[in-house]
């Protein structure tokens, strides 16, 4: 019989032959380990676009109101992190960020809207 030994910590596996790992601790240390890039570009993603969703929750208690880009500016709003886009047949582009959209009008200004359901 071949002895293993886990790929964490080296210490010996017993129980199942396909095992890889001695333990749930040394599983979780070894694939944080190996997806570590991975997982803080995702994380770092996940955290703009929160923080552009709570700003456009915050400043659109109404579910519709306009606001200027540099109020979205000063609370740390990101323009290149959103969620997805929708163009109207009249050729005007909205931004989402989940649930929340804007609008860019003239003069510097963005209608922020929810989308329903």
């Amino acid at each position: 019989m071949e002895k293993r030994n886990c790929l964490e910590c080296n210490e010996p596996v017993k129980g199942r032959i396909d095992k890889k790992f001695c333990s749930d601790y040394c599983r979780n240390a070894y694939n944080n380990r190996v997806n570590k890039d991975s997982k803080n570009l995702i994380r770092n993603i996940n955290n703009r676009l929160r923080k552009n969703y709570k700003i456009l929750t915050e400043l659109n208690v109404s579910g519709k109101t306009k606001v200027s880009r540099t109020r979205l500016y000063d609370k740390g709003f990101d323009f290149q992190f959103f969620t997805s886009i929708y163009k109207t047949k009249t050729g005007n582009t909205y931004f989402y960020v989940y649930d929340q959209g804007y609008l860019a009008l003239e003069s510097e200004t963005f209608l922020l809207i929810r989308k329903e359901g």
